[in-house]
This record gives structure tokens, sequence and C-alpha cells, in this order.
């Protein structure tokens, strides 16, 4: 930022100035003409390129001025301490510059008073002091004027403060008659009250006008609308503050002069609360367009940071410290990680040279992802060394900046840190909002949680395995996209791959050779009639088959209900845990997903279709899987699955030849024909990646896309929206 101003304001600066001033035009200024008056005081602007740093002068002026009053303000200490630490901060450099001003206050100090005895006009006072003050930036101008006025407030208070208990101080007390004044202190309180209102609004201004002078260069320049406005705006702001130091430094002196005596008149008092009045507003322009330029340089900086970060992801590196830092926290001032085991703070170092997950999340992920994660978080310690030593997780909390930190955002926020047995972010406030960028646009992050691998060199090697974790577990170690390909290729349609590890009586059944009917949908008398008849043909073909109800990816509060009627009935075997059923449909969509990221989502790929289908068919309300021990023979949608069954007499002559699973496949296949539903698909958008295109997994078209809204709780989307 320049150092000073040009010698005349430009005329959308006067302009400025006259929308200040205008509001009480004649009844503040002793000239007719605002736009002449302010002329005048940009007249005798002449800066000479020095630079002085008036922020420690600033903070001695405001401890004085705090201190100075007939009461201490309960922030003392706070202002003292911080006073203090600034001392040792600018201890050198701040006893040279005062060496170098200390006859620049003297003066403006004499001046001040000398005019003040004189009685002279407060405009004309105040311009002499811009005289004096003309080789300075506008704000030396003010801030060596408040120090001036805080060298004479500061000794007329020290002394009352002091007197009782110094002989010197009450000796120097009495020729200022502070004894008297002291003694009447009651009458004079209105005075004193109106006095420190405006050295408070006084100091407002000026911390405000120190505050635009250290606006940073590189991000902001006099081009910026908002910055250009407020350097209009600033030497008026300058101008009203000075005047009324004049004006308050006149109440003392005619206090000291007078004594007790001397009562506040009408016009004194209506001058000191017009211009904090008018201070006031001119503090609230300015600090409008201050927030719009802090603004403009934290997108600039978010901008820069943004850049500079995608460029750390694109460069070679030993090992993952500068990544780490950029992304979590970049100073060594505090430690940024809480260890999940020992739930203590530590540093960034605990992940050099490790495999990290980041797993990125906002404050309302699922009590059943948090298990299911934490169980196979916890399967894959039990491995040793192997995978102990090798990679960590760590939990990356996102939250909006825009919504406010609130007590329940706060206690969420604990209860999962608290929960998780991976390290986590101290705080989410850590996270930078050009990170948050980061992740939301290169990462694509929508607020459904993401697990991103990095190497041990920083490098990301996946840009989500939750995926493969919730498929294969701490089997897809080290989970890399190079990995999740190798472990597709492996991969077979079998039921094995559909329901894991989830429930061992099923993996039980498919040893034992068993038919095994999957099924799932929302509709209990299809769930009825399904199971009834389905036991009934297993009775006439003679076979041994077992059913297992696995709900619906949607809805639990009618899963629940199916399930009670299930139960109930004694339909069929059925999960009650409800983790279970959400743990299958988050598996079996994590399928489709992983595919997506890997861009192979090939519409030639049998198991592919297989998996699209089951998806399709849970939004469309029911399904049944038919699998000969491990071997899935047919996947059809509830209407053919019942019908096939239905009309077993039409087939039943096949299951000697043909055996039953694939006498119950050819005859769906012939229903499936005639009926030929399509499919649907459905991806929130807080899915961070959405094919372009997809073909029916029926009848092979190219699937149209649509946008549909739905309600967020499951009992209220309405049926017909899934069909």
């Amino acid at each position: 930022m320049a150092s000073g101003l040009p010698l005349r304001l430009p005329a959308q600066g006067i302009n400025a100035s006259q929308q200040l001033i205008k509001s009480d035009r004649g009844s503040m200024l002793t000239m007719s003409d605002d736009n002449v008056m302010m002329n005048q005081i940009v007249g005798t602007h002449a800066p000479d390129g020095r630079e002085v740093d008036v922020k420690p002068l600033l903070l001695l002026v405001e401890d004085i001025l705090k201190r100075a009053t007939l009461q201490i303000d309960s922030s003392v200490t706070t202002s003292q301490a911080h006073a203090e630490m600034e001392d040792k901060t600018y201890h050198v450099n701040f006893v040279s510059m005062l060496d170098a001003l200390s006859y620049t206050i003297d003066r403006i100090s004499s001046e001040i008073a000398y005019k003040a005895l004189g009685g002279t006009d407060a405009h004309a006072t105040t311009v002499s002091l811009f005289n004096m003050l003309t080789s300075y930036s506008w704000d030396a101008k003010l801030v060596l004027t408040l120090s001036a006025f805080a060298l004479n407030y500061g000794e007329f208070w020290l002394l009352a403060q002091i007197s009782s208990s110094n002989q010197l101080a009450k000796s120097m007390a009495i020729l200022r008659q502070l004894p008297s004044i002291m003694e009447h202190s009651g009458p004079l309180k209105p005075r004193f009250d109106a006095i420190n209102n405006l050295i408070k609004v006084m100091m407002d201004v000026a911390r405000c006008v120190v505050e635009f002078k250290d606006l940073p260069p590189a991000y902001i320049s006099n081009e910026v609308p908002a910055l250009s406005t407020a350097m209009a705006h600033i030497p008026t702001a300058v101008y009203w503050t000075m005047r009324s130091v004049v004006a308050c430094a006149a109440q003392i002196t005619s206090l000291t002069t007078k004594g007790h005596e001397f009562s506040i008149s009408t016009t004194d008092a209506w001058e000191l609360s017009t211009l904090a009045h008018k201070l006031s507003n001119i503090l609230d322009h300015l600090r409008k367009q201050l927030d719009t330029c802090y603004q403009y340089i934290d997108e600039k900086r978010n901008v820069e940071s943004f850049q500079m970060l995608k460029n750390l992801f694109e460069m070679i590196h030993i090992d993952n410290m500068k990544v780490l830092k950029a992304l979590i926290y970049a100073k060594d001032d505090i430690q940024p990680l809480i260890d999940g085991s020992s739930k203590k703070r530590v540093h960034l170092d605990v992940l050099r040279r490790k495999n990290v997950l980041l797993l990125i999340s906002g404050l309302d992920m699922s009590t059943d992802e948090l298990s299911i994660l934490e169980q196979i978080y916890n399967e894959s310690r039990h491995h040793g060394a192997r995978l102990d030593s090798l990679y960590e997780v760590v939990w990356v909390p996102i939250v909006d900046r825009s919504v406010q930190w609130s007590d329940p955002m706060k206690q969420k926020f604990e209860s999962m840190q608290s929960s998780m047995p991976w390290f986590t972010v101290y705080h989410p406030s850590l996270i930078e909002k050009a990170v948050m960028r980061f992740i939301k646009e290169v990462w694509h992050f929508r607020n459904k949680p993401i697990l991103v691998v990095l190497d041990p060199q920083g490098k990301v090697v996946c840009p989500n395995a939750l995926h493969m974790m919730w498929i294969w577990g701490s089997n897809a170690f080290p989970f890399t996209s190079l990995r999740e390909e190798s472990l597709w290729k492996d991969e077979t349609w079998r039921l094995e791959l559909l329901v894991d590890g989830i429930d061992p009586a099923i993996l039980n059944w498919i040893k034992e050779g068993k038919y095994i009917f999957l099924y799932g949908g929302d509709d209990d008398e299809w769930v009825r009639k399904f199971t009834n008849t389905a036991r009934a043909v297993a009775q006439a073909a003679r076979i041994p088959l077992e059913m297992v109800y696995v709900g619906k990816s949607s809805k639990r509060e009618k899963i629940r209900r199916v399930i009670a009627t299930i139960t109930v009935e004694k339909l069929s075997y059925v999960w009650q845990d409800l983790t279970m059923i959400w743990f299958f449909w988050t598996r079996l969509e994590s399928m489709l997903y992983s595919k997506i990221q890997l861009g192979k989502l090939d519409d030639h790929d049998p198991m592919m279709q297989e998996i699209k289908k089951l998806l399709s068919y849970d939004r469309e309300g029911g399904w049944a899987v038919l699998s000969n021990g491990s071997n899935v023979v047919v996947n059809g949608h509830k209407t053919t699955a019942l019908q096939t069954l239905l009309e077993y007499d039409l087939w039943k002559e096949q299951v000697p030849v043909k055996g039953f699973d694939l006498a119950y496949r050819d005859h769906q296949g012939r229903i499936h024909d005639i009926s030929r539903p399509c499919c649907r698909f459905d991806f929130p958008m807080t899915t961070g990646r959405i094919p372009e295109t997809m073909k029916c997994p029926e009848c092979n078209s190219t699937m149209e896309k649509f946008s549909t809204f739905l309600c967020c709780h499951d009992e209220v989307i309405p049926d017909e929206l899934f069909k």
C-alpha cells in the first residue's frame, strides 16, 4: 500500500467526505462549505515518504487512555498483558522510534494546550495540527495526535489517582485544582462519561485507520473499489478524530483552569455527543469497507493457496510431511491431531512415511458407517505389524464456515471424535478454506464420506478407498487403485461377493450346497406370497431351500414392519440388525461406485450388469436372487420372481432334466422377455463421481438423465417415484 495519498483528494474523495459531513451541515462547521474545508485539510497533506510503524505507539496510547478513568476498566489486565507482549516484540525499534517522534508529540501537546487556553476555535486548532504534521501519512498524523492527548490526559488522571498516597503528586494536584475537582466528582460524572465515550470512539476509528494501512499490498491495491472508497474517506475520519481530540483536551483544560465551578454548558455537552455520533457513523462506514477488503484478501489468498495445493500434489516428495501440513496444519506451534487410542494431542510427525487414509466427512456421518469402519480398522490391527505400522487413518472434519459453530455442533463433533480409534484433526477450524475447496473440487467430496489414500510420499494413490474397504475390508490394503483393479480381476459373480462375512449362517448354507433365495423389498404382502410359494415349490421339487430377507436400501421404518411380519409369521430367515442390512446395500452400491471411479463401468461386464439390476430392482420395490450354493443362478424383479414360482406346474417337468436352478432360470427368462421391465438409478448429489452416461442392464439402451427432488425422510417418499 502507498505510504501516503496525493496532495488533493479526487472528486470522488470530496464527494465521499461530503456524504459523511452533510447530515451535520452548519452544526459542526465554522465554514459554510464542506468541500472547501476538506480541500483545506488535504492541502496540508504532503507526505515525504517516511514510514512510521504506529501500531506499538497506538497500543501504548490505548493502555494509557484505558487506565485514565475514574474507575479502571476491567479489561486493563488483558490490555496490560497485550501491551507487555507487544513491548517485547517492538522494544528496540519502538525506543528508536520514540526518540525520533517525542519532539513532535511534545509540540502537538503544547499546541493543543496553548490553543485551548487561548480559546482558539476548534477547527482552527485542528488545522494548525495538520500543518504541523504535513509530512506524515494519515495514520501517523492521527496516532501522533492521540499520543499527545494521552500524555496530557494521562498526567491529569495519574495525579488524581496517586495524590492521596504520594506527597509530590498531592502538591502538583493542588496546583491543578484536582482535590476540588475530585471532591465534586459526582456532579461532574456526566462530563467524564461524555469524554470517555468520545475517547472510545476515537480509538476505534484510529485502530480502523491503522488496519487499512496494514492491508497487504500483495493481495489488494487502490484499484479495488472497497479500498479506494475507504482511502477517500480516511482524511475525513482523521480530521474529525483529531478535532474530537481538541474538544476533549479543551474540556480538561477548562477543568484545571476554572475548577469544579466550571459547569458544563449546553453547547459543550452537545458538541461532545455530536462528535461521538459523527465519528460512530464514520466508523461504521469504514468498518464495512474494511470487512469487504478482508473478504477480498481472503478470496485472493484462498485462490493462491488452492493453486499451491494443486501444484503440491503434482510434485514428487521424499516423504508426506509437506502434503499433510498443507492439508491439515502448516505451523509447528500446536499439536493438530488427537491420537484415537490415547486421546492425547500429537504432532503430524506420527504420520511420517506412512500410508495415510484421510477419512473426510461432515458431522453427519452415520453410526452405521462409523461402526463398520471401526470394525474393519480393528480387524486390520489384528494382522500385526504388517498393516499396523504401514497405514494410519486420520479423520478430517469438514464444517461449513458460513454456519456459526454452535453447542450442538460442538457436542456432535466431540462425540464423533471420542468414538474414533484412529487419529482425528483436533478441531474443524484448523482446516483452511482453500483446503476445503480443494477437497470438494479436486477430490469430489460432496458431504458423503470419502477415504483418500496417500502413499508414504504424499501421493494420492486412490481418490476414495471407502468403496473397496466396504467390499473387501482390510484385504484391500494398501488401498490403491491398482489394488482395487487387481481385486476386481479376481472377483466372480457369486453369493459370497454379495454377503461377504455379514452373516456366517449363509456361508454355512453355501458349504452345504443348499439352494438360497436372497430377497428384499418393503411390500409385506408380496413377501408373504413369495416366501409361502417358494417353500411350497421347494417341498414339491424336494430341494433344500433357505431364504433370507435383506431388506431395502431405504425406508427403514417400513423395513422394520416387514421384519416384524416375517418374524411373527415365521416366513423366513431375516436379518434383525438394521446395520447388517445397511452394510449389505452399502457394499452393493460401493461395487457400482468402485467401477465408476476406476472408469470401468463396462456395459459388457456380466457381473456389473447383475449388480446394476439388483440396485435398480431395489429402487423399484422388490427382488429375489436364487443361488445354488455359491453360484448365483438368476437375479429377478419381484414380479417375475413370484410369477415364476406360481407357474411351477409349467416348468416342473424340466427340473429332473436341467435341475431346479436352471429350470427356474429359464422359465423366469421367458416371463422377463414378455414383461421386459427396465431399470432406473438414483445418484444423490452428495455422491462425488456420477457417470455421464449409463446403459440399461435389461435392454442395453442408453438411459435418460433426470433431476429428482426427494424428501430426506424415508417414510414420506412417494411410492410412485419408484415405479
